[in-house]
């Protein structure tokens, strides 16, 4: 229920049809540590406001103990450019994580929130084409601050 709502919001304001440009890409590191992500500008412009929705994770397991990490990145972005092709993008947003770790005792489950900020360069082309993302993205919650996690995305803008 914790995600249902925001995941709701972003996707009913996201299909008002006046995006523009939409992308796909992978992110390794960042808010979603081993994600896929679709991004789209909110305007017609290719800079300006836009916002990416993911799902990343990952699973770990260690003799009798298997743990399972669900996380799931919503964000809003900003595109500052003016080439069209190269751009400085800030943006924030937050991250569900959902934890499940089954071990020799029986099985534990997690879940909270945690929020990021991305601060970075993106290449994108004019029309369609590779997309390339690099930036440092500091990650916060109520168990403390990482200032410098990073993250590096590659993917398709169409």
């Amino acid at each position: 229920m914790k995600i249902f709502f925001p995941a709701t919001l972003f996707l009913l304001f996201c299909n008002t049809g006046k995006a523009q440009s939409k992308s796909i890409y992978f992110e390794a590191g960042g808010p979603g540590v081993a994600s896929v992500n679709y991004d789209m500008r909110f305007q017609k412009t290719e800079g300006g406001f836009g916002g990416r929705i993911g799902v990343g994770g990952f699973s770990l397991s260690d003799g009798g103990s298997k743990t399972g990490i669900l996380l799931l990145p919503i964000g809003v972005n900003y595109l500052l450019g003016k080439d069209e092709r190269n751009y400085f993008e800030i943006g924030g947003g937050i991250t569900p994580v959902f934890v499940t770790n089954k071990d020799w005792n029986g099985s534990g489950n997690f879940s909270g929130t945690v929020g990021h900020l991305n601060i970075g360069y993106r290449l994108q082309p004019k029309n369609s084409g590779i997309l390339f993302r690099a930036g440092l993205v500091p990650i916060f919650g109520k168990n403390g601050f990482i200032p410098y996690y990073a993250g590096l995305s590659f993917g398709y803008k169409f």
